[in-house]
C-alpha cells in the first residue's frame, strides 16, 4: 500500500516536471521569437535612417529633443519609375508639425508645381523638381525659403513602400469627395471611386491620392486627399491592432522609405502618441494663383497665404520670437 503511494507520487511528479518543462521551452521559444522580432525591426528601421548633411536648421537657435520639443517634419512622395530608383520628382510634399505637450498635429500640403528660384540654375521652376536637382537635401531647402520655418525631420518613401505600407496596416477607409476612375499603377485596369466612405487597398490608395486632372479643385482637391490618407495611415498604425505589425513595417521602411528619425526616437513617439486620432489633427492650406505666362503651368501662392500658414507653423513650433540663424550671423 505505501508502496503504491510512493510510486503515484512519483509518477505525478514526472508528470509535472514535463509539464514545467514543455512550458519553460514554450516560454523560451516565445521570448527567444520576441528578441528575434525586435532585432529584425531594429535591424530593418536602421536601413531607412539617414543623416542630413548639418546639425539643425537655419531657422533654428538651438537643437530640439524630439519627445520633449515640438517638431516638423517633411513627408515626400517620390516618383522614381522614370529614373530608375535614382532622384525622381516629388509627387507628395506634405510638412507635418507636432507637438508632444498638446499632442496635436498640423499638416501642410505643398502643391507640386508651386513656383520656387533655383540660384544655382538662375532662374524659377517647380518646388516638385527639387529632389531631381538635388535630392532631400534640396526640396528640404526650398520647403523652409517658401515658409520660412525650420524643416527638423524628413521621411521619403516611393510608391511601392507606399503602396506596401498601406496593405500591410490592413488598408485605410477615406471620404471619397465625387465619384471618378483611376487606372492602376499595377496593371493599368480601371479603379472605381465612389462618393463616400471606401475602404482602400494601397493599390488603390495609390491612385485615390496621385489623381487630379478629374478633380475640379485640381491640385486643391488632390492635397486634401493626399492629407486624408496621411491622417487615416497615423491613425491605423498607431491603433493596437497594428502593434504586433511593427516588425512587417519596419522592414519595408527599410526597403523603401529614408528618414533622418532614430529608431529609438521613433519607440518613444509611438508611446507619446499611443491613443493619437484624427481628431487631433488640423489641416493648414496654401492659398495662390495658377500662372501660365511664360507657358508653363506654375502655383504661385498669395503673399498674404504664406504669412498665415508661416504663422500658424511657427505658432505650433513654439517659434513665434525666433529669429532666422544665417540673418543673426551676418548682422
Amino acid at each position: 500500500m505505501v508502496n503504491s503511494r510512493l510510486e503515484k507520487k512519483k509518477r505525478k511528479g514526472r508528470r509535472l516536471k514535463r509539464v514545467l518543462f514543455v512550458f519553460l521551452t514554450l516560454f523560451l521559444a516565445v521570448v527567444a521569437y520576441g528578441g528575434y522580432v525586435f532585432f529584425e525591426t531594429f535591424r530593418a528601421a536602421n536601413q531607412a535612417y539617414t543623416e542630413l548633411d548639418r546639425d539643425k536648421s537655419k531657422y533654428r537657435d538651438t537643437q530640439i529633443e524630439i519627445n520633449k520639443d515640438p517638431f516638423s517634419v517633411l513627408i515626400m512622395g517620390i516618383e522614381d519609375y522614370s529614373t530608375g530608383g535614382q532622384n525622381g520628382r516629388t509627387d507628395t510634399l506634405i510638412v507635418a508639425t507636432l507637438n508632444p505637450e498638446e499632442k496635436t498635429m498640423k499638416l501642410l500640403s505643398i502643391p507640386r508645381d508651386t513656383q520656387v528660384y533655383y540660384e544655382h540654375l538662375g532662374y524659377y521652376s517647380k518646388i516638385n523638381h527639387a529632389h531631381a536637382y538635388g535630392g532631400k537635401e534640396m526640396t528640404i531647402e526650398k520647403v523652409e525659403e517658401l515658409l520660412e520655418v525650420p524643416i527638423d525631420y524628413f521621411t521619403t518613401v516611393n510608391f511601392e513602400g507606399f503602396k506596401n505600407i498601406i496593405d500591410i496596416i490592413g488598408g485605410v477607409e477615406v471620404e471619397v469627395p465625387f465619384d471618378f476612375t483611376e487606372n492602376s499603377d499595377v496593371d493599368n485596369s480601371t479603379l472605381y471611386f465612389t462618393e463616400g466612405k471606401m475602404q482602400l487597398s494601397g493599390e488603390e490608395a495609390l491612385a485615390y491620392a496621385r489623381m487630379r486632372k478629374q478633380d475640379p479643385r485640381n491640385d486643391f482637391g488632390r492635397n486634401d486627399r493626399q492629407k486624408q490618407i496621411i491622417q487615416a495611415a497615423i491613425s491605423n498604425v498607431l491603433s493596437p491592432g497594428n502593434l504586433f505589425k511593427v516588425d512587417d513595417i519596419a522592414k519595408e521602411m527599410g526597403e523603401n522609405v529614408e528618414t533622418n528619425i532614430r529608431v529609438t526616437e521613433g519607440i518613444g513617439l509611438s508611446k507619446l502618441y499611443a491613443g493619437f486620432n484624427s481628431s487631433n489633427m488640423e489641416n493648414l492650406t496654401l492659398e495662390g494663383a495658377d500662372d501660365t505666362s511664360t507657358g508653363t503651368y506654375y502655383f504661385i501662392p498669395y503673399d498674404e497665404s504664406i504669412i498665415e500658414v508661416r504663422s500658424a507653423i511657427k505658432n505650433h513650433l513654439g517659434l513665434e520670437n525666433t529669429t532666422v540663424q544665417s540673418q543673426v550671423d551676418t548682422d
